[in-house]
Formats: C-alpha cells, structure tokens, sequence
C-alpha cells in the first residue's frame, strides 16, 4: 500500500455545542444541568429541503446538516464561492446504534397495530446506513456508500475504510462521518444498565462528580479527506489503530509505542493527547495511567463534557483535534490537568474555563486521540501539521 497523505480538508459538526460555524471554536462553552446532553439543532432548511424534513428522524437531520456543513467547509457543492461542484467518491458513515427514534416508531405501531396495517416509511428508516443513504440521495452521488456498525469503533471503522481505499489509489477523496441519537426509551434502558450518572450534574463538572457513569450524549460529525492539500486544509490524518479488550494497561501502553514507531514518533513528539475520559471512575483509570506512564510531561484535554459520551463520540475528537492544529490554540475547557486536578474538585462551569480563553501554542504539530468505549473498543488516532 502506497504510503499516500490523508488531509483533512472539511469539517462539519453538530453537537451539543456550538460546533456549526468553523470560525468560532469553543469561544463560549455551554454547561448543561444535566445527566444527558442534546445537539443544538442548526437551521435544517438551510441544509434540508422543507419538504423532506418533517420525513426525517434526528439523526437523519443531523447527519444531513453536519455532512452538508462539510463539505461546504471545503468548497465543495454550487452554493459555495470556490464553486468545486464535484460529488465525493465516497461516502462512509459510522454509528453504534443507528436511527432508533425510527426504530422504535416501528415498532410501537406495530404493537398497537397488532402487526397489521403498518406504514413503511419507519421501517425504511430505521435501518443503519439510513443516514449514508440520504446523503446520497440529495448529494446524487451514485458512487461508494458504506456504513459501519461495530459498536464503540464505527468511525473508527469508516475512518480506516476511507484511509486504506484513498492510499490504494481507489479513491481521491472521501466524506466520513460519525453520527448517534439520544432517545428517552434508550436513555432509560442503558441508565438501567448503570451507564450514566443517576443525578443531573454541571456538564463542565463532569470530571469532578463522584457518582458512577457517565453523561449521554449525543451528535453527527463529518470529514472531508483528499489525497492533496490546499488552502482549507485543517491537518494530515496520519495514522489510526484499533484493539479489543487489552489484557493490561501494560499491553496498551505497548500498542502505543509500536503505533508511535510506524510512523517516526516518540511519545514525547506529541504535543497534545485528547483522552476519552467520561467522569465513570470505572474506566476512566486506563486513561489516568497511560497519561502518567507515557505522557508526563505532554499537554492532556479531554472532550465528553462538551458532546457526552456515545458510541461515535470518538467523532468528535477528530473535529476537536482538526481545529486544535488549524488553530494552533488549546481551549482552556478541553485542558486536562491531570488526576490531581480532579480531586481538587473545582468548579468549570464558573469562571475562565467556560469562557472564551484560547491558550495560544505554536508547537503542536503532533495530536494523539485515545478514546475506548466501555474498555471494549480502544482507538488511537494520530493527526499532525500538515
């Protein structure tokens, strides 16, 4: 496999913050009193037509709005100045769980229905690659359409997809995305499961709450990759790796190293690690540990107090990341000051954390993500300065 640059050369996002405009990065922060966190929902017919939206699920929408915001980001599509009309040669999505407000409307009629006399359009939309599809469909891209449904890796999944097929020379660019909703039958049901703190808390606090859990969340986020660079480039996507259910921190921290090596890095090379970390003590030490072990010294964030936790929150991360080497700033309110940090007990939805301090740093040419998905699913991604 030819060893071809990735770039990031679009970005779209939509989530509980205010993540829609590229010009704008975390300048003013939302805290939410709250066990679970919903997108702020940008103006669908700005991206939708009016017709087509009461038809659409959530996450239809969602997923719509941030792929369109996107590519728009990269010039691309006959309402932008740059004026590339040109469809992407592919589209890959990932979700964990797909479109369940439709899946559960389907099923609730059917129930009430007594399986007769059922409407299709729930049915049609509840299947995963629903999302992928519609953006298809109003693109009129008739080329590559793929979702992944593996659970706390699906973007990563679609990530590596787009990355194996644009290096084989299949693909000149592609448009990935990551996208999940929060429904109050699937909220109850995993809450049940003890997933997410039982109390509502100040989501900037979430690190600094001593219940068991996490926050729900939610959100659709999307890149736009080219095997060049140009003037909208945001970063390289250099490298991906996933893994399951590592026996020890010991083995994680081996991965790491040998990840780092592939490609002429030392941890010491990273200038900023954005972790996965949750607020649920019950896995949040992986991170703790490999933080202390191999990142001492290296600059820490974190990102689920701003979109909660979801099966492709890892999504997220990589907007995070892109913006962070586009902009060569570090938010104060993505900053992880370590664990001692989080026994302190301080209050971030108050004060400079959750205002618009940028902290300025011209040496970040390096940034690692490393999420896992209930010490299941573990992921690292590498991006760098292009």
């Amino acid at each position: 496999m030819k060893n071809i640059p990735i770039y990031i050369n679009g970005l779209g996002n939509v989530s509980p913050q205010r993540t829609t405009d590229s010009n704008h990065f975390l300048e003013e922060p939302l805290s939410f009193e709250s066990n679970q966190l919903k997108t702020l929902d940008p103006g669908y017919r700005d991206y939708i037509p009016a017709e087509m939206i009461r038809r659409m699920s959530r996450i239809i929408k969602m997923g719509i709005a941030a792929s369109k915001i996107c590519l728009r980001d990269a010039g691309i599509g006959s309402d932008v100045a740059s004026q590339r009309d040109i469809t992407p040669d592919a589209i890959i999505t990932g979700t964990g769980l797909g479109c369940i407000e439709d899946t559960e409307k389907f099923l609730g009629n059917m129930i009430r229905n007594h399986e007769e006399f059922l409407t299709p359009t729930s049915f049609i939309q509840s299947t995963h690659n629903t999302v992928a599809g519609q953006i298809a469909l109003l693109l009129k891209c008739h080329s590559f359409n793929f979702t992944y449904v593996h659970r706390g890796i699906s973007f990563e999944s679609a990530l590596l997809d787009a990355m194996t097929q644009i290096r084989l020379g299949e693909f000149s660019n592609a448009l990935v995305g990551g996208s999940d909703e929060l429904t109050a039958n699937s909220f109850a049901i995993t809450a049940r499961l003890g997933f997410w703190k039982q109390k509502p808390l100040q989501s900037l606090n979430l690190l600094h709450d001593s219940q068991r859990g996490s926050i729900a969340g939610e959100g659709a986020s999307f890149l736009f990759l080219e095997n060049r660079k140009n003037e909208r480039t945001y970063a390289e996507l250099t490298g991906l790796d996933t893994f399951m259910k590592p026996a020890s921190d010991d083995e994680i921290s081996d991965r790491l190293h040998h990840f780092l090596s592939e490609h002429g890095l030392l941890p010491g090379d990273i200038g900023l690690v954005i972790l996965g970390l949750n607020g649920d003590t019950r896995t949040d030490h992986v991170y703790h540990q490999l933080a202390r072990r191999d990142f001492p010294d290296t600059s820490l964030a974190y990102f689920k107090h701003l979109c909660g936790e979801y099966h492709t929150a890892a999504s997220y991360a990589a907007w995070l990341a892109a913006m962070v080497i586009k902009t060569r700033s570090i938010p104060e309110v993505i900053r992880f000051h370590g664990v001692e940090s989080v026994d302190e007990k301080r209050d971030l939805s108050h004060g400079p954390a959750s205002g618009s301090v940028q902290q300025q740093s011209q040496n970040i040419d390096h940034v690692l993500i490393y999420n896992h998905f209930r010490e299941n699913n573990h992921a690292f991604i590498l991006l760098s300065r292009p």
